[in-house]
């Protein structure tokens, strides 16, 4: 099994493997090492990156095993995807072992060139994503509530991908010039360094744009494990593939919901009335949507049996 695994994609899964090593490192680097970095542990930054990361190339590893147009291509972006992850990884442990910040740090003519390069990577990352993208998009898969979600999660990736460059610009108060040598950032309306949920590491105080960042990236993981949990209750591949849709919308509205929120310089866990409104009409449409999408599916059946028989 775990042969036939690595085989999916060798230097993504060569990837994976050296992510899922890095992960206990750089938890006992938290543990031992008393640094800190924008007001958490110094080696907490590699430890949620080492784990996003295994998570999204293993998701990508898998998929392309599933696409059936330039299959080829395909491997090649796969391989562009894993080196362009990898050297994101090098730069942010290195920066770590310097006792430096890896992200928005143009403080010295070398932070400076290691955040120009880890931004290249970043665009080579997303371009090769994106591509993937549509490989995937367009492929003929067999089971049509699994290919919906997985073209719902790649949407919602790419969206997640896309909104991390809203953290490449330069807040107001950095202009003209990069105070305290730095130079964008994923707080809005508060400062980098306040205080932060423990886990994830978003703000308590302010907007944080890693939040649509995080759920747009990892609803490649979350809605195919929703068509695969309908596949154990739900037979109809109709009806479960509609339902993957009604997630699929709702999933994606609530990304675009968080973006909108932390731009607006709101945390996550304090949102205002507009916030909460915006809330409750999504949900309420999509359980709406969730409870009808039965009886829609039975009576498009029935017509189309009845156009069947009178043919």
């Amino acid at each position: 099994m775990f042969r036939k695994i690595v085989r999916w994609h060798p230097p993504l899964m060569f990837f994976v493997l050296s992510m899922v090593a890095l992960i206990p490192v750089t938890a006992i680097g938290i543990l031992v090492d008393d640094r800190e970095l924008v007001g958490s542990p110094i080696w907490f930054k590699p430890f949620k990156f080492a784990i996003s990361f295994a998570l999204y190339a293993l998701t990508y590893a898998w998929l392309l095993t599933l696409s059936t147009r330039a299959r080829r291509f395909g491997w090649w972006l796969g391989t562009v995807i894993a080196v362009s992850s990898w050297f994101e990884m090098a730069v942010i442990v290195g920066q770590v072992i310097r006792g430096r910040q890896s992200h928005f740090n143009v403080s010295t003519p070398l932070d400076s060139a290691l955040y120009i390069a880890m931004g290249i990577g970043v665009v080579v990352l997303w371009s090769a994503s994106a591509l993937a993208a549509l490989l995937l998009a367009f492929s003929k898969l067999p089971d049509r509530a699994a290919a919906s979600a997985i073209r719902f999660g790649l949407l919602a990736s790419f969206v997640g991908m896309t909104a991390g460059f809203l953290m490449l610009l330069p807040s107001p108060d950095q202009l003209p010039a990069a105070p305290n040598g730095l130079l964008g950032g994923h707080a809005v309306g508060a400062p980098e360094d306040a205080r932060s949920m423990l886990v994830t590491g978003w703000s308590l105080t302010g907007g944080d744009l890693r939040v649509p960042h995080f759920l747009g990236l990892h609803g490649l993981q979350v809605l195919p494990l929703v068509a695969m949990a309908l596949a154990l209750v739900i037979h109809g591949e109709r009806l479960r593939r509609n339902l993957v849709r009604v997630a699929g919308v709702g999933y994606g509205g609530l990304v675009l919901l968080t973006a909108w929120q932390a731009l607006r310089g709101q945390p996550l866990l304090a949102p205002d009335e507009r916030t909460l409104a915006a809330l409750a009409v999504l949900a309420t449409s999509c359980g709406l949507a969730a409870a009808l999408v039965p009886a829609i599916t039975a009576t498009a059946r029935a017509l189309r049996s009845r156009k069947l028989k009178a043919a």
